[in-house]
């Protein structure tokens, strides 16, 4: 399993706990384990240029999601192929004043946006009541797994 951190937002970030979510969701939604992912962490002037690149948007937002190969989750006997999960840019300036905002711990603010950009990766989305109630079910889900304790309410935009 292939996952890199990159952080470029001059923000000090618990990278090896981003990576070990990572990990755990792919055990968890059966993604091949030779499946990669790329996590960017950027700052707010990055976010705003990839926001307006990729969706047409202005401002930073909080995260992004590039998928590439299109791969969905998988099932216990027939794990995702292997191949590039994609990209995701988090920016920790961002989240930092979203985790205030909502209460609770930037790590936690973090840990949430990774799980949102996998599972948009992955090919959930939010636009719809019905599509918003299965992702955010399963981003809770797996969030209170990994770490044991009740998921931080959703904050993202």
């Amino acid at each position: 399993m292939s996952i890199e951190v990159n952080n470029e937002s001059g923000v000090q970030v618990d990278e090896a706990s981003l990576v070990a979510l990572s990990r755990y969701i792919f055990e968890q939604l059966y993604i091949h384990p030779q499946a990669e992912l790329s996590i960017l962490l950027v700052d707010e002037p990055a976010m705003e240029k990839l926001h307006i690149e990729l969706m047409d948007e202005p401002g930073a937002t909080d995260v992004l999601s590039v998928p590439m190969d299109e791969l969905t989750p998988g099932t216990p006997d027939r794990p995702t192929p292997q191949g590039m999960l994609g990209d995701i840019a988090i920016c920790p300036q961002v989240a930092k004043v979203q985790a205030k905002n909502a209460g609770h711990a930037l790590e936690d603010e973090m840990l949430l946006l990774t799980t949102h950009g996998i599972l948009h990766l992955l090919g959930y989305d939010h636009a719809e009541p019905e599509e918003k109630e299965e992702m955010f079910g399963l981003q809770r889900e797996l969030l209170t797994g990994f770490t044991g304790k009740e998921a931080p309410a959703e904050t993202t935009q």
